[in-house]
Order: C-alpha cells, then sequence, then structure tokens
C-alpha cells in the first residue's frame, strides 16, 4: 500500500532493489451525470500558505544522499531465523503455551504515536485462506512483544466478492482478524477496492472481482482511460461512480455493500480489535488518478504522469462542466499540450512556468473540475462509510498520496495530473483535509519517512516541504493526521526523519499535538534480520513515548535491548518463516 511508483527514488539507498507495494488496475456522450458531477467554481481564498522562498525553479547544488548502512550478514542464530515463509507454507497453526512478553508502554494515554505494521500483500491466499498460518502467528505475537500497537491489513474485493455479486467469502480474514484478537493487535483494515498486481515487485497479483471485469470487457469506459486511449484496469473510473453499469449497481453501492457486509459479518471485533477503517479511493487504495502506472513501464519515476478523464463518462461530465461555465468549446477534451507521462514539466506548453496552460482561465476551469470530481469522489464513498460505520468505534481514514517530484516548480505538474490542485499559487490539500474533516475522517499521508537532499535534485523533489504542507493543512481543517513510509527503510536515519515529521513540531509550534498513528512499511523477512528488528523496537518505543520523552536514540536503544533479548525466539521463528 505504498504509494505508487515511488520505489525508484531511493532504491539506491540499501544497494537493493526495493519492491512496489500496490497494485494497478486498468462511451456515448449521453451518459448520465449526477449532480456533484457539474463543475464547482474554485475557491478563489485558497492561498498556499507553504510558500517557501526557498523553492526555486532552478536545479539545486547536488547533495549526497545519507545512505542507509549496508544490511551485514545475519547472525547465526537469526539466519535460520530468515527462512520461515517457505517451509510454513500453508501449514496448520500449532498451538503452543503461551508465554507472557513484557510490552513497551506509552508513559503516560495520549502521548506519543501508536505503530502499526502493514501485513503481507498476500496474507491472504486466492483460495480465501491464510497464508502461511505459522509464520503469520510467530509474525504476529513479536510485533506484539515490542510493543506494536497493532496491523494494517488489505481486505481485497477482489478476493472476497470475487465470483458473483453479493457473494462475500471473509473465510481468511476471519481467521487473520481472529489471530490478531488472540495476539492482542489492534487492526487497520483497509477496504481494498483496487487491483493489486502488475507493477514491479508485487508480490501477489488479485484482480479486480471477476463479474466486475466482465463488465469492463462490455464496456471498457469504465476503466480510467488517458488521450492515447489506453485503459488502467487498476480501479473503476470516478466518471460512473453513479451509474448502474455493475450488473445493476453503481460502483459507490457496491463499495457500500461491501463495506456493510464486512461490517455484518465481524461487528463483534469492532471498536475493539478492529479500529479504523481505511476506505480505498482509488489505484493503491489512495485518493486520486492512476496518472503514473508502471505497468508496461509506461511510467518512470520522475516523470509528470498523464491526465486521466478521456473515457465516456468523464468526457460527458466535462462537457457538462463547459456547457455550465459558458465555455461550451472547452468541453471536448481534456489538455492535449500537457506532454506524456516522462515528460519534465518544461517539455510540455501546459506545464512549463512562463505562460503554462496551467494559469490560464482554461487551466483553472480545467483543473477545478477535474480535482473536484475526485473530491466528489470522496464525498460520496466517505458518506456511504460513515453511515455504515457509525457507532462502532472505529476510526475512518482516506490515504493521500505523496508526490513530491517536481515539488519545488510552479505548476507541480506531478500532483496535477493525480487530481491534487496543488500549485505554488494553491493550496490543493486544504480542500482535501475539509473534505475529510466533514465526515470524521482521518487523513493519512506517505513518504514520511523521506528526506530532500536523499531525493534527485534535478527533478525538484521536496519531500519534506510536501509533508509540512500537508500538516499545516490538517492543521487548518482541524482533522487528525496519520503517516506511513513509502518505501522500506530499516535505518536509524530514516526512522528519525519519521519521528521528527511525527512530532508535526512545524512553525515553531509547541503545541501538544502529534500524528495519530504510524504505520510501517511492511512486516517481512528483512524487518525480523536482528540488526533491522534492533533498530525497530528502539523505534516503536521512542514513537509510543512521544515527543515529551527527551531521550536520544542511544539511550533508547540502550533500553530496547531487553526488548531484542526477550522477542528473540519469536524473531527466529518468524524471520524463518517469512522467507520465500
Amino acid at each position: 500500500m505504498s504509494s505508487l511508483g515511488m520505489t525508484h527514488q531511493i532504491g539506491a539507498l540499501s544497494g537493493t532493489p526495493i519492491p512496489i507495494d500496490t497494485g494497478n488496475t486498468g462511451g456515448d456522450p449521453t451518459a448520465m451525470l449526477s449532480a456533484a458531477s457539474v463543475w464547482k467554481s474554485p475557491m478563489s481564498n485558497l492561498k498556499c500558505r507553504v510558500q517557501n522562498s526557498d523553492i526555486v525553479d532552478k536545479q539545486s547544488p547536488p547533495m549526497s544522499p545519507c545512505r542507509s548502512p549496508i544490511l551485514g550478514a545475519t547472525r547465526p542464530d537469526l539466519s535460520v531465523a530468515c527462512q520461515a515463509f517457505a517451509t510454513a507454507l500453508e501449514e496448520p497453526a500449532t498451538e503452543t503455551p503461551t508465554t507472557v512478553y513484557r510490552e513497551v508502554r506509552a508513559q503516560d494515554k495520549g502521548q506519543g504515536v501508536p505503530v502499526y505494521v502493514m501485513m503481507p500483500l498476500d496474507s491472504v491466499t486466492m483460495n480465501n485462506s491464510v497464508n502461511r498460518r505459522k509464520a503469520m502467528n510467530a509474525s504476529l505475537q513479536a510485533l506484539k512483544s515490542a510493543g506494536v500497537e497493532g496491523v494494517m491489513m488489505d481486505v481485497w474485493w477482489g478476493l472476497v466478492e470475487r465470483d458473483a455479486p453479493g457473494a462475500y467469502n471473509w473465510g481468511g480474514y476471519t481467521e487473520l482478524l481472529e489471530m490478531a484478537k488472540k495476539h492482542g493487535l489492534k487492526v487497520q483494515a483497509v477496504m481494498s477496492f483496487h487491483q493489486c498486481g502488475g507493477n514491479v515487485g508485487d508480490s501477489v497479483s488479485i484482480p479486480l472481482p471477476k463479474w466486475a471485469g466482465e463488465e469492463i470487457d462490455k464496456d471498457p469506459n469504465l476503466a480510467y482511460t488517458d488521450q492515447w486511449g489506453r485503459r488502467n484496469y487498476e480501479y473503476l473510473s470516478l466518471g460512473c461512480d453513479t451509474l448502474p453499469v455493475l450488473k445493476g449497481r453503481t460502483p459507490v453501492q457496491c463499495y457500500a455493500d461491501f463495506m456493510r457486509a464486512f461490517r455484518d459479518n465481524f461487528k463483534h471485533l469492532l471498536g475493539d480489535t478492529i479500529v479504523e477503517i481505511q476506505v480505498g479511493m482509488g489505484p493503491a487504495g489512495e485518493l486520486r488518478y492512476p496518472s503514473y502506472p508502471e505497468q508496461n513501464g509506461t511510467w518512470k519515476f520522475p516523470g509528470i504522469g498523464a491526465f486521466q478523464c478521456y473515457d465516456k463518462y468523464m468526457l460527458s461530465s466535462l462537457q457538462a462542466a463547459a456547457d455550465a461555465a459558458g465555455k461550451p468549446e472547452w468541453g471536448s477534451t481534456g489538455p492535449t499540450d500537457a506532454g506524456e507521462y516522462n515528460n519534465w514539466p518544461e517539455d510540455t506548453p501546459f506545464f512549463k512556468k512562463e505562460g503554462g496552460g496551467w494559469n490560464s482561465p482554461y487551466g483553472e476551469f480545467f483543473l477545478s473540475w477535474y480535482s473536484q470530481m475526485l473530491l466528489d469522489h470522496g464525498e460520496r464513498i466517505l458518506t456511504s462509510a460513515k453511515s455504515i460505520f457509525e457507532n462502532t468505534g472505529v476510526k475512518i481514514s482516506v490515504k493521500v498520496a505523496g508526490i513530491h517530484w517536481h515539488y519545488g516548480t510552479r505548476s507541480h505538474a506531478p500532483e496535477l495530473t493525480a487530481g491534487y490542485y496543488n500549485t505554488r499559487f494553491r493550496d490543493g490539500y486544504v480542500p482535501i483535509a475539509q473534505m475529510l474533516a466533514r465526515h470524521d475522517a482521518v487523513f493519512n499521508f506517505t513518504c514520511i519517512e523521506m528526506r530532500d537532499h536523499e531525493q534527485p535534485q534535478d527533478a525538484l523533489c521536496a519531500p519534506e516541504k510536501l509533508v509540512r504542507q500537508v500538516a499545516l493543512a490538517t492543521q487548518k481543517a482541524q482533522v487528525p493526521l496519520a503517516g506511513e513510509n513509502a518505501l522500506p527503510r530499516y535505518d536509524d536515519y530514516a526512522h528519525e526523519q519519521i519521528f521528527q515529521a511525527a512530532s508535526l513540531d512545524i512553525d515553531g509550534d509547541t503545541e501538544d499535538r502529534e500524528m495519530c498513528a504510524f504505520t510501517y512499511l511492511r512486516m517481512n523477512p528483512h524487518l525480523f534480520q536482528a540488526d533491522n528488528w534492533r533498530r525497530f523496537v528502539a523505534f516503536v518505543k521512542k514513537m509510543k513515548e512521544g515527543k515529551g520523552a527527551h531521550k536520544c536514540w542511544e539511550q533508547v536503544e540502550r533500553e530496547a535491548e531487553h526488548f531484542v533479548h526477550v522477542t528473540q525466539p519469536l524473531v527466529q521463528e518468524a524471520a524463518v518463516a517469512l522467507m520465500p
């Protein structure tokens, strides 16, 4: 569930390829329109509050990235431990005597940031059973013993409702959730309405439900489409959100029915074990368009991506918006001068800094419509989600992608193609935060572990400045902010960056505000290697103690050694079981 396509940015940090943990999906002008589809006037008072004078349109001086330490040889006792995801395939869970382990606890309630860990993408098999039960059991017990608050798991639409509309098979999830409950772990359940697979490094392929795929085959316009006619099957086009195109149901009705069935099936766990429902809104589960698809090499970092509004339903909405604005000539197509997926902003007439179309009346109209369609999509699904999970004790969250490349340019082209109307002169994250606030939802943001100087300087990447802008937007909208790392990192340098970002110390603000949660990418054999595990346990301890603890990393690591020692038998078992 990490942000799609950010694996190439700091792949050199560990000296090894880093897998991408997300998946890809893939009319006539009389298509029906919902009232929400008509363009709404932009809010003229939304000026960017984060106009840093140090972000310039010229190349920054080159700086050497701080590289992660190369992973040394695994200690002999843990080398055994780093093979078990292979030998434990489909082994029945063996009940072992329960051992009581001390946990790292926060000093006071309300202080610190609880840490969750993402589970493997293939935790539930295509046969709807738990994958590698023995490894899963040992891993969850080790995480709990290290003070982890809980886990995040994808609940795949393409698995649960695979064969027929309304026929839900919760098989593997029932067992997995009971396993989490047994170990005292809380769960962030992700309603994953997107496809997994098709990207470099994806460990599993889970398409959309078969019956939904059949409807797309009949009407390819149900898939997002670019100006060259390429279809994207990662997630159904939001242009058909309110149309009964899925065997009599609208996509939003399908999502709502799925969430309602989940609620009814697991009502005994809601609010106690299941504490958060993250609602999938697009590719990789993120509220965005699939503007930078890596499948078949279509997009490569740090390309600007491409607008995804050329299916007949989106074009019909665009024409209606143009007619309503008194500019019917603007409705027949999206921008035709916005370049291709792998261009840079200055390569294109639309995104260039001087005289670019993005900063023209037409550009303002189009980008307002395009971004508003995404906000309306979020509103529709959140309205259902809030109603379904009301009074169950769970939080609802939405993930927003950390698109930090070309952030230092005026147009912010990659954010615009993804549907975030954020430029040098306009704050695109305040409207998103305000929309989430209306539904009491948590704003979940990625790329928390990244530093500006680690990124390619010529692409004007600025993840730290982007995280700061998002933190300010959530503060303004009074919406809780949670975080994730976009790429696997096991080094103290990344951990320190996460801790600083989670502290939400912005503009010298000493207000007692921190992220409400942080989700760590991801449970795998590398996490359980000796040095990585030692650093991870210290990281969890420091996060839980919070910014008021005032302890240096060395002191925290010394204190964490006890928990590293205590969890060693479990870690050995888990690491062995998780090896492919």
